[in-house]
């Protein structure tokens, strides 16, 4: 059984269609990028997961549950799903532990003692353990997006997906955020990442997956993909990005 699975998935904002009877079948363990021009409804797609957009067409199941408007159904799948964001959604006026401590506690309903534990595990993990008590504010760009991806891992999820989390980033934070992605996938997590960075996702994709106007139009391997792209659209795409 696939990890997530899209049939036939279609969504609207008004009249304007932005996800276009999307199959898209994710297994355990298995790593997407999904690339394509703004507009084409990459972000929707993995926002609606977990939720974070209602989808009006088809099913999304993700380990076996089937994503309703029930709000047992999405907790479930929350409970299964980490997901980065481009802006970093950390809260300003808590320290970087309890940041990751809050959700486990809350949600999870992890004694204090434990989730701090784990909090530390995760924070070496990204390499980040030392700004523990500090403020969000104090860090770098690059630091904070790391510290998301950690408070993602405490909850213990089955999938990360990731929403184009180095574009809000300076050039040269960029490498630490990959870096660190590019760790998690060699450890077998599950990812679908939304991204522009092709190196990226040659290193790391098990296949790519290219969108356009709310369809997907291509998937493939990456080295496949990069090197001969079928769709005009996808090869149009891949001579603008790779030539700057």
């Amino acid at each position: 059984m696939a990890m997530i699975e899209f049939e036939s998935v279609s969504k609207w904002f008004g009249s304007f269609q932005v996800l276009n009877d999307v199959n898209l079948q994710v297994q355990n363990g298995e790593r997407i990028v999904v690339c394509g021009p703004s507009g084409s409804g990459k972000s929707t797609l993995i926002r609606c997961v977990n939720a974070l957009e209602p989808y009006q067409k088809g099913r999304i199941t993700v380990g076996g549950t089937e994503l309703t408007t029930d709000l047992k159904s999405i907790n479930q799948v929350r409970a299964r799903v980490g997901m980065v964001f481009q802006s970093f959604n950390l809260f300003p006026h808590i320290s970087v532990l309890e940041n990751l401590t809050l959700a486990p506690i809350k949600v999870r309903g992890v004694a204090e003692d434990e989730a701090k534990r784990e909090a530390m595990v995760q924070l070496e993990r990204v390499k980040i353990a030392e700004q523990a008590q500090k403020y969000p504010g104090q860090l770098s760009g690059g630091q904070q997006q790391r510290v998301a991806i950690a408070r993602a891992l405490c909850m213990k999820p089955d999938v990360l997906l990731f929403d184009e989390p180095t574009s809000a980033l300076d050039p040269e934070m960029v490498k630490e955020v990959l870096d660190v992605m590019v760790e998690l996938a060699k450890q077998g997590s599950t990812m679908i990442c939304v991204t522009h960075e092709m190196g990226f996702a040659r290193e790391v994709a098990d296949r790519v997956v290219f969108m356009d106007v709310g369809s997907i139009v291509e998937e493939a391997p990456p080295e496949q993909f990069f090197q001969s792209p079928r769709h005009p659209r996808a090869i149009d795409f891949l001579s603008k990005i790779l030539a700057h």
